[in-house]
């Protein structure tokens, strides 16, 4: 029988392939570390847990919800935005999803028709050029290179849209797979060639509560009152709360996008998980104070893995931020995918190819350093200098 010729041409999914790596690992190195997927490396708060217990053996969780998102979280992060951005942002711009990637889905299925294109920064996150392959979208690649930090440039990006029209830009800062961040002057100039161009600006900032003091606000594009003609904002509850299981995102956009995703909303999820919306409509404010914690341990964990690397020679660190570091490997050292391979079969070391983030990346590895506390840590280094 013939199956979906969509889905054959969409890549096999990548952390599965890499931990199959580790089923040969004979346990030699010491223990497996797992550096694949973006997983807080610390446990919910126990008064959330608690919540979210409840919530779940509540029978007004039982029952269907609105397609959006029920009230109170919608109120919830709309004036954590707000907040966050110092601008004005309210709970009828705000839908919560099953998830963030379910939110790009839904977005693209908004903005995007088959056949028509998407313009994604490369390396991109591989989730969102699968979506895109999936519903017969072609993803545009715009280059992100080493020497610029990964961050893109905005010229070229005109230069391509100009060449080829795009239906959407996607940016995503913190970025996934580089740990790159966007400066807030880049990503207006962004905004400005979208506007210009009639093209919709996607902006997935999953990891923006992650973003030191000084890198926050990160952008002002919510201070100006046209942005819900052009902007869709994606979100997502996962790491910030250490709830990945319970799958719930956002998106923030306005009335006329908004319209269109009512009708993605109400066939793909029905509802959201009624009970982690209940617990994090407690959460958002409650814990802004822990939040704030974890941001300074992700940053310690980020210099703690600079410094480990830095002590490894021919090793180069090209990006490095909130959750993810991207190591290009050392001369002489095999490719991506064969050096991946090697780490988890022989040294027990999980890692990412730069090959499932897109063409060109063979000298690269994607490590999720926010997974591991020091102890963990402290072993990376060894691992990988068994690759020479």
């Amino acid at each position: 029988m013939n199956l979906s010729a969509r889905l054959r041409e969409t890549a096999e999914p990548p952390i599965p392939a890499a931990r199959a790596w580790a089923a040969r690992y004979a346990g030699g190195a010491g223990p497996a570390l797992d550096l694949t997927q973006a997983v807080p490396g610390y446990p919910p708060p126990p008064e959330l847990l608690a919540r979210l217990a409840e919530a779940a053996g509540s029978p007004a969780c039982a029952g269907y919800g609105a397609i959006d998102g029920d009230a109170g979280l919608r109120e919830a992060l709309a004036a954590d935005i707000a907040g966050f951005y110092g601008a004005k942002v309210d709970a009828a711009d705000i839908a919560i999803t099953a998830g963030c990637n379910l939110a790009f889905a839904m977005a693209m299925a908004v903005l995007a028709a088959p056949g028509e294109a998407v313009m994604l920064p490369a390396p991109w996150y591989f989730n969102h050029q699968m979506a895109l392959t999936m519903q017969g979208v072609r993803p545009v690649a715009l280059p992100t290179r080493p020497e610029k930090g990964f961050v893109p440039d905005p010229a070229e990006a005109a230069a391509l849209m100009d060449a080829q029209p795009v239906r959407a830009l996607v940016l995503v800062t913190p970025n996934n797979p580089t740990g790159a961040v966007y400066p807030a002057a880049v990503i207006q100039e962004f905004s400005e060639i979208c506007r210009a161009r009639g093209t919709w600006l996607v902006l997935d900032e999953t990891y923006r509560d992650f973003l030191t003091p000084e890198q926050s606000p990160p952008h002002g594009l919510f201070g100006d009152a046209s942005w819900r003609d052009g902007l869709v904002h994606l979100y997502s509850f996962s790491k910030a709360y250490c709830v990945p299981g319970h799958r719930v995102g956002a998106i923030a956009a306005g009335p006329a996008f908004r319209a269109q995703l009512a009708k993605a909303l109400d066939t793909w999820q029905i509802c959201p998980a009624r009970p982690a919306q209940a617990a994090l409509t407690w959460a958002v404010p409650a814990l802004a104070g822990w939040r704030a914690g974890n941001r300074r341990l992700m940053a310690d964990r980020a210099e703690m893995f600079r410094a480990a690397v830095a002590r490894l020679p021919g090793w180069r660190l090209d990006a490095i931020g909130t959750y993810f570091a991207y190591l290009r490997l050392p001369q002489g050292a095999p490719d991506a995918l064969e050096a991946a391979e090697m780490l988890a079969s022989t040294q027990g070391l999980m890692t990412l190819p730069g090959p499932f983030f897109g063409p060109g990346q063979q000298r690269h590895l994607r490590l999720a350093f926010a997974n591991a506390g020091e102890e963990v840590l402290a072993q990376v280094p060894g691992r990988l200098a068994a690759l020479g």
